[in-house]
């Protein structure tokens, strides 16, 4: 290029730019696969199953849900970035990823090494629950207990470096308690099972386990956010009995490095198109979902701050992939 005079760099530049518009453009052309690492039910799915009807609507073109779940999100995770980098394989992803990039440092893949991030779609609050048999009504109590029984209450999570899981890991190194930590393949497993009694304790995301506490089928003791919920403004928030306690669980949309940059900017400005439409922001604040709009750029920076941040709390409560 430097070689050429410059009015052919010119021309040749511009011809560029408008191959990679073109190519952003006839984009896509065949269906794409939203690759899922976590099971069905749970707000990964749900979600990614939302972000699919939408972007198959905006686009004319099929977005196809690929559940791989299994190892706390690593073999779907995988999978995806093994994928060819053509924007044809996406990979829904949650804090999952960026907790395990400390939990588990011998995977098979390094998060911003092998994936491009496209965006982020929402985040929630959790629910810390009990099955109605554990006689607490409230923190205080589930503490006051924990600490009279080292190790003897389970909490259910959907997989190691879960969000479910930081949770609790989080809540016993700063609430100073013991309890084992019962993984699951998927939430749903989990949820059954606190449901039906066979764990104690569990944080799950407030849009999919508000449902079991309004129907009694468990015990609602707190939120996991900084403030109490606009759905939930009975429930008072972890932090008001353990200072400064908060856990949320959110998702975005990656692919695999690789995937050519008008392809991303392109996805990334339909998600943000779907995320901030009213009649979305509506829908989902209703199940206690915030969405969440960032360039490529800003969701990059994102990404690499959520894991320092959780590799410090990894770190200081001594959580360990079970």
């Amino acid at each position: 290029m430097m070689k050429l005079p410059r009015a052919l760099q010119l021309v040749a530049l511009t011809l560029a730019m408008a191959s990679g518009l073109a190519h952003a453009q006839s984009y896509p052309n065949r269906p794409v696969k939203i690759v899922v690492p976590f099971a069905t039910g749970g707000p990964a799915d749900n979600y990614a199953r939302f972000m699919a009807q939408r972007l198959s609507e905006e686009l004319k073109q099929s977005f196809v849900i690929d559940n791989k779940p299994g190892a706390g999100s690593i073999i779907g995770t995988d999978f995806a970035a093994k994928s060819p980098a053509d924007g044809y394989t996406l990979l829904m992803m949650s804090n999952t990823q960026t907790v395990n990039e400390s939990l588990i440092p011998n995977k098979p893949f390094g998060l911003m090494k092998d994936f491009v991030g496209i965006a982020p779609i929402n985040y929630s609050n959790l629910l810390l629950v009990v099955h109605p048999s554990v006689p607490v009504k409230n923190v205080a109590e589930l503490v006051a207990l924990a600490k009279s029984k080292p190790g003897k209450l389970n909490y259910a999570s959907s997989g190691n470096g879960t969000p479910y899981h930081m949770a609790g890991e989080l809540f016993k190194h700063m609430a100073g308690v013991d309890m084992t930590h019962v993984p699951y393949k998927g939430s749903s497993g989990a949820r059954t099972d606190i449901v039906g009694g066979q764990v104690d304790v569990m944080f799950d995301a407030e849009t999919t386990m508000t449902e079991f506490a309004r129907g009694s089928k468990v015990r609602a003791l707190a939120g996991t956010g900084v403030a109490r919920s606009a759905n939930l403004l009975d429930l008072p928030t972890v932090a008001e009995t353990v200072p400064k306690y908060e856990a949320t669980i959110w998702l975005g949309l990656m692919a695999p490095k690789g995937t050519p940059a008008d392809i991303v900017n392109r996805l990334n400005a339909e998600v943000r198109k779907i995320v901030n439409n009213p009649e979305v922001k509506s829908t989902w604040a209703k199940q206690g979902a915030v969405p969440m709009s960032m360039a490529v750029p800003e969701f990059e920076q994102y990404l690499n701050a959520d894991i320092a941040k959780w590799a410090n709390i990894v770190k200081v409560s001594g959580a360990k992939a079970d």
